[in-house]
């Protein structure tokens, strides 16, 4: 792009909480001229009509009709992440403006950490960890026992690309694994992880020893696990959330664990993020929470920045934008 401007686009802002890294501003403005939320919302006259994308680092700057009206030229949103609910895509569609998003570049970070979380439940980590640290600790009880993965049924609820990949780790556990998906994988895919095929989600819960949840937050998951899931589940099962926290009801997700309905949950999401600090769940003992990390290492944010420049790429010269969000 030698001798000529480069695109503008708008970012939320530079650091902070939800800001584009800092140590990732230097290989963007190789690219791009980079405008704040701020640097626009001071100078709307002059920027309105140069801006013509928007770089949307972890749902920030948030996008709305008033934004779009204000931005005649805008081709192209750039999404981190695979998640797409904080985005209103027949909004966008009828602005004619495109929408891209990074789901292959998270998809084995995500599912490590959805290894990381079964293991941890199953075996008790945390508990075992504040016990080892305790003042108050002076002897370890024989009687303490976890249970185990090995040969365990493990029910994955969302077969896409982040499901697959814990199937192949899950494999290498010799868990027996059941999957429930819109469509069944082909033959060859399934033969390959030894995974059986669950028409029915009834017949995963009822079966399973570790629920995990890998699923993209659509009408249709929406609280796709409830009341009346959690009680077809085992007593001695595990749920596990690396999806989104609105696809459980968490009301419901909590009376479970209270009552012994099933014996533990693994969360990577909730809903809000992060929970408010009197939540019954931050005050279980049969819990795990982690502050949504699924694809939260320095190579994949890294390549989430590098796929979100292609697409703004491509998306304005009018080539195939890589990994687009359709209707």
């Amino acid at each position: 792009m030698e001798g000529q401007e480069l695109p503008y686009v708008l970012i939320d802002c530079i650091g902070g909480k939800h800001g584009v890294y800092e140590d990732h501003v230097e290989f963007l403005e190789k690219h791009f001229h980079l405008i704040t939320m701020k640097e626009y919302l001071e100078n709307k006259k002059f920027l309105s009509k140069k801006i013509r994308a928007i770089y949307m680092w972890y749902h920030k700057p948030v996008i709305n009709e008033e934004l779009l009206q204000s931005l005649p030229n805008v081709k192209i949103v750039a999404s981190s992440g695979v998640g797409i609910d904080h985005l209103d895509l027949n909004l966008l569609s009828s602005y004619g403006v495109k929408v891209s998003n990074t789901p292959f570049v998270v998809s084995t970070d995500t599912a490590d950490l959805g290894m990381a979380l079964m293991l941890a439940s199953s075996r008790r980590l945390v508990e075992g960890y504040q016990m080892a640290v305790s003042p108050d600790t002076e002897y370890f009880p024989a009687d303490w026992l976890g249970a185990e993965v090995s040969a365990a049924t493990l029910g994955i609820v969302g077969m896409g690309t982040i499901g697959y990949k814990i199937a192949e780790r899950a494999k290498a556990f010799e868990m027996k694994i059941l999957y429930h998906n819109r469509n069944q994988r082909k033959k060859e895919e399934e033969s390959a992880v030894g995974a059986t095929y669950c028409k029915k989600i009834d017949d995963l819960l009822q079966q399973s020893d570790f629920v995990l949840l890998s699923v993209n937050l659509t009408p249709q998951t929406h609280k796709l696990i409830g009341k009346r899931e959690l009680e077809l589940m085992k007593p001695t099962a595990t749920l596990i959330n690396i999806s989104r926290g609105l696809v459980v009801d968490q009301d419901a997700l909590v009376e479970a664990l209270q009552n012994k309905v099933i014996k533990a949950a693994a969360l990577d999401v909730t809903y809000p993020e992060p929970l408010p600090r009197d939540h019954p769940l931050l005050k279980l003992k049969n819990v795990i929470i982690t502050p949504h990390i699924g694809s939260a290492t320095k190579k994949t944010r890294r390549l989430m920045m590098e796929n979100m420049i292609e697409s703004i790429q491509a998306g304005l010269t009018g080539l195939p934008i890589p990994n687009e969000v359709l209707l």
